[in-house]
C-alpha cells in the first residue's frame, strides 16, 4: 500500500489495462526501478516509508508546482485567474517577469472585438508589455485597493485586465510568513489551429525517393523538387517525410529515422552538396577530388536504382562528408558569415553540445558511455578543453547543421512557392539513441537505466523496447519544459506541421527498466496539460498544424483531449471499424473530421500489398506467422473483401482504366483509386497519399519485429514489379497521375479545397 502511494504521487502507476475489461498489475521491480530513475528510493519496506513521508510533506509545504499552466482564447492571459496563483495564501506577494522570447501575438477576435481593444493598464495598443508585474494576492476591486507597491507596473486591482502575451515567464512567491516559491508560467492558446480547409498531401520515405542528381539515397533537392511538381502540377497541400533528425554515427549506422541521436538538429547526409553555394567557390585544385566523388555516387545512385544494391546511408555519407570537408574550407562571403553567426547564436549552447558530441565521437568512437569518464559529463572541465582542442571540427559540425537547415528552408519556401497551404510536415521521433548527442548533452532530463517501451497486447503477446531512454516528467517541470520547448521550436522553424509519432507519450510512457523483458514494465505518467499547452505555444509561434500518431492501444479520454486542444489524429482506412457494433467497415461520413486519413503508412502494407495479400506470403517467408499460411491468408482476404465490397456499393470501383464489371476480380489500380476516393468522402481536415501507392509498390518500408531479416528503411520507391522508381519517373508516371488527379479533383466535401496557387501553376 505504501509502495502504491508513494508511485502515485510521482506519476509511476502499479497497473494497466491492456483492454477495457482487464487490469493487470505492473511488476513491482518495474516500479522500483522507475522511482529509483526518478531519484526516490524504493528498495526495501524502511526507504518506501522514508520516502513516503519526505513526499508527503513536500507536497503539503508546496505553495506553487513547478509549471503552472494558462490557456486564453485570446493572444495574452490575466496571469492572476491561474487557479494555482489565485489559491496562494492571502497577503502573498507575486512578481511576474515576463519571457524574454515571448510569442508574437496574432490578435483573434475576443467577445466580438479585437483583444487588443479589451480593457488593460500597463500594456497600451502599439506599445511592448513591461518586463514585470506584480501583485498581491487576494485582487481587490480597483475603487478600494490601496497604493500600488514600490515599483509596480500595474495596480493590484481585480477588475483590471492584464494582458500578458503568450509565452514562459517566471513567478517569484513570497507569503507573509516568509515562506517562497519560484515557477514557470506558461500562458499558451487553448487551441492548435488546424488547415484552414481540407488539404491532401503525400506521405514518403525521403531517403526512398531518388532522383538522377542523388547521391545513392533522397535528399533535401529532391524534396524541394518533390513538392514543387506536386503543389504546381497537382495541387497539393503537404509533403510529409519520415523524421530527419541526426543520426548516430558508426558502421553500420542504425538506419531507422525513429531512433536518431538528436531530435534537435537534422542529419546533413540530407543534404544536396552541389546546392550549397560554396560549392561554386571550391578552387581549380580540388575539383577534381570533388569530380571523383561526384563519380562514386553515381555508382551508388545506379546501382541501388537498378536493384543490385539497397540503400546506404554509411556509403553516402562517407562520400558527403568528404566533399563537406571540403566546402568547409571555404571561407564564408560577409553576408553568409552574419547568417552563420546569426544561426550559431540563435541555437546557443544547444547546438555547441551537439557539435561537441559530434566532434568527440571522431576521436573516442560513437559510443559516449565508453569514453573516458571525464567526457562523459558535457559541462566538465575535460570536456570544455576537448572543445577548445577540437574546435575545428566542433565548428564543422556546426556548419553542416546549418547547411542543412537552410536547405530545409529552401524546401519549405518551394512548397510555399508551389500553393501549398501548409508545405511540408516533418515528423517527431518519440525519442533518442541512449548514445546519442540528446542523452549525452541532456543527461539531467534522461530517466537512466530505462527504455520506453510497449506492455504486451492482443498483437504482441511479449511487449515491446524501443531501446530509447525516456525524459524525466519531474525535470522537465522543473526546467518549464525548456527542453521540449527547445525540441519543438526546432523542428517547426522550416515546417507547416508537426507529425508526432506516438502522440499518446504526451500523456505517459512504458519504462522499461535495461536488461529487463518488455513485460516487466510500468507507465509513468507526464503533466499532458503542460506537454499540450508547450506544444500549442510552439505551434502558435510557428503558425503550425500538428498531426498525432494515435493508432493502436489508446488510453480513454486521449483522442478526446487531444481533439479539444487541435491536434489532429491519424486515422487509416483498414482499421477503421465499428469495433463496439457490427465490426464492419465505418461509414465514411462516421470517420472523424479532426485526422489525417490515409489508406497506409511507413510501418504497414502498402495498399497494393495488402490487397493482392503480398504481406501476409512475406511475412510467412520470414517466418513471422503465428498460425498457418492459409489460415492467415483466408482472413485477410475475407477483411480485404468486407471492404471492396463496400467500395463497389458506393460505386467507387468503375472509374478506373478500363472500367470495372460487377462481380469480377477488382483490377488493383480501381481498388487503390476506390480506396482513396472514399477517403475523399470522410470529413477528414488533411487527406495523405503513401506514394508508393501511386507507383503500386507492393513493399512495406519497415516491417515491425524484424531486425535483419528484412532490409527495414533501405528500400527505394518501386513500382508493382519491384523495380526502382526515380523521381523523374515517378512524376512522369501515367499511374501516379491518374491516383493524384483523383484526389485532387473528386473531392466530396461540400465547400471545395482551397489553396494559394501561384501564378504560373498548371492547371489539374
Amino acid at each position: 500500500m505504501a509502495l502504491s502511494r508513494l508511485a502515485e504521487l510521482h506519476g509511476v502507476a502499479t497497473s494497466y489495462s491492456p483492454s477495457p475489461d482487464r487490469t493487470v498489475p505492473a511488476a513491482e521491480s518495474a516500479v522500483v526501478a522507475a522511482l529509483a530513475a526518478l531519484g526516490v528510493d524504493a528498495s526495501s519496506p524502511e526507504a518506501i516509508r522514508a520516502a513516503l513521508e519526505k513526499a508527503e510533506a513536500g507536497q503539503a509545504a508546496r505553495l506553487l508546482p513547478p509549471t503552472v499552466v494558462l490557456r486564453s482564447a485570446a493572444p495574452s492571459a490575466d496571469p492572476r485567474t491561474a487557479p494555482e496563483l489565485a489559491a496562494l495564501p492571502p497577503g502573498t506577494r507575486v512578481r511576474l517577469t515576463r519571457d524574454p522570447d515571448p510569442v508574437p501575438a496574432r490578435p483573434a477576435p475576443v467577445g466580438g472585438r479585437d483583444a487588443g481593444e479589451a480593457v488593460r493598464r500597463g500594456a497600451p495598443v502599439g506599445e511592448a508589455p513591461p518586463p514585470a508585474w506584480n501583485w498581491t494576492v487576494p485582487l481587490v476591486p480597483a475603487a478600494t485597493a490601496p497604493p500600488p507597491p514600490a515599483g509596480s507596473a500595474l495596480p493590484p486591482a481585480a477588475d483590471v485586465l492584464w494582458a500578458v502575451p503568450f509565452g514562459v515567464h517566471r513567478i517569484e512567491a513570497t507569503t507573509p510568513d516568509g515562506r517562497t516559491a519560484t515557477s514557470h508560467l506558461v500562458i499558451a492558446p487553448d487551441h492548435i489551429r488546424g488547415p484552414e480547409s481540407r488539404a491532401w498531401g503525400l506521405l514518403v520515405q525521403l531517403y526512398s525517393l531518388l532522383s538522377h542528381r542523388s547521391w545513392g539515397m533522397g535528399d533535401l533537392g529532391d524534396l524541394a523538387e518533390l513538392a514543387t511538381w506536386a503543389g504546381r502540377v497537382h495541387g497539393a497541400g503537404f509533403v510529409q517525410v519520415n523524421p530527419l533528425h541526426a543520426a548516430v554515427p558508426g558502421t553500420p549506422t542504425d538506419p531507422s529515422p525513429y531512433r536518431p541521436s538528436s531530435r534537435r538538429f537534422p542529419d546533413p547526409v540530407h543534404l544536396r552538396v552541389e546546392a550549397i553555394p560554396e560549392y561554386t567557390a571550391l578552387s581549380a585544385d580540388v575539383r577534381p577530388h570533388l569530380d571523383g566523388l561526384l563519380r562514386r555516387a553515381a555508382e551508388l545512385r545506379v546501382r541501388v536504382l537498378s536493384g543490385e544494391a539497397l540503400i546506404d546511408r554509411d556509403a553516402v555519407w562517407e562520400l558527403k562528408r568528404e566533399a563537406l570537408e571540403r566546402l568547409c574550407a571555404v571561407p564564408l562571403p560577409p553576408g553568409r558569415q552574419a547568417a552563420y553567426e546569426d544561426f550559431t547564436a540563435a541555437h546557443g549552447q544547444a547546438l555547441t553540445d551537439h557539435a561537441t558530441w559530434a566532434a568527440l565521437t571522431e576521436r573516442h568512437g560513437p559510443h559516449w558511455s565508453e569514453w573516458p569518464a571525464p567526457l562523459t559529463d558535457p559541462r566538465s572541465r575535460q570536456t570544455a578543453a576537448a572543445r577548445t582542442e577540437l574546435a575545428a571540427r566542433v565548428d564543422f559540425h556546426r556548419r553542416l547543421a546549418w547547411y542543412t537547415d537552410t536547405q530545409l528552408a529552401e524546401a519549405q519556401r518551394a512548397a510555399r512557392e508551389a500553393g501549398m497551404a501548409v508545405g511540408l510536415v516533418h515528423d517527431l521521433a518519440v525519442g533518442v539513441h541512449p548514445d546519442g548527442s540528446d542523452a549525452w548533452s541532456q543527461q539531467d532530463v534522461f530517466a537512466a537505466g530505462m527504455s520506453v517501451g510497449a506492455p504486451p497486447d492482443a498483437f504482441n503477446a511479449l511487449g515491446q523496447d524501443w531501446g530509447l531512454p525516456p525524459w524525466r516528467p519531474d525535470r522537465l517541470a522543473e526546467s518549464g519544459y525548456a527542453p521540449y520547448r527547445g525540441l519543438l521550436r526546432s523542428l517547426l522553424r522550416n515546417a507547416g506541421a508537426l507529425r508526432i509519432d506516438h502522440v499518446m507519450g504526451l500523456f505517459r510512457l512504458w519504462w522499461v527498466p535495461v536488461g529487463a523483458p518488455p513485460t516487466d514494465g510500468t507507465y509513468v505518467h507526464y503533466d499532458a496539460e503542460a506537454m499540450l499547452a508547450v506544444l500549442a505555444l510552439e505551434a502558435h509561434r510557428a503558425d503550425a498544424v500538428v498531426i498525432g500518431e494515435d493508432l493502436g492501444t489508446v488510453e480513454p479520454g486521449v483522442r478526446e483531449t487531444l481533439q479539444r486542444h487541435g491536434v489532429l489524429g491519424t486515422s487509416v482506412l483498414w482499421f477503421e471499424r465499428d469495433w463496439d457494433g457490427t465490426g464492419l467497415p465505418l461509414p465514411a461520413e462516421a470517420w472523424r473530421a479532426s485526422c489525417v486519413a490515409t489508406a497506409t503508412t511507413h510501418d504497414l502494407p502498402s495498399t497494393a500489398s495488402r490487397l493482392t495479400g503480398d504481406h501476409v506470403r512475406l511475412r510467412h517467408r520470414l517466418g513471422l506467422l503465428t498460425r498457418p499460411l492459409a489460415e492467415e491468408e483466408a482472413e485477410e482476404a475475407a477483411a480485404t473483401a468486407t471492404w471492396l465490397t463496400v467500395l463497389d456499393g458506393l460505386g467507387l470501383m468503375g472509374a478506373a482504366p478500363g472500367g470495372h464489371l460487377p462481380g469480377a476480380a477488382p483490377d488493383e489500380e480501381a481498388a487503390v483509386l476506390a480506396v482513396h476516393r472514399f477517403l475523399l468522402r470522410t470529413p477528414a481536415r488533411m487527406i495523405g497519399v503513401w506514394l508508393p501507392d501511386g507507383t503500386g509498390d507492393r513493399r512495406p518500408q519497415n516491417l515491425p519485429g524484424t531486425w535483419d531479416q528484412y532490409p527495414n528503411w533501405r528500400l527505394p520507391v518501386a513500382d508493382a514489379q519491384g523495380h526502382p522508381v526515380t523521381l523523374e519517373q515517378l512524376t512522369a508516371s501515367p499511374r501516379v497521375a491518374r491516383l493524384l488527379r483523383t484526389v485532387a479533383t473528386e473531392d466530396q466535401t461540400p465547400a471545395p479545397m482551397v489553396r494559394t496557387a501561384p501564378p504560373d501553376a498548371r492547371p489539374v
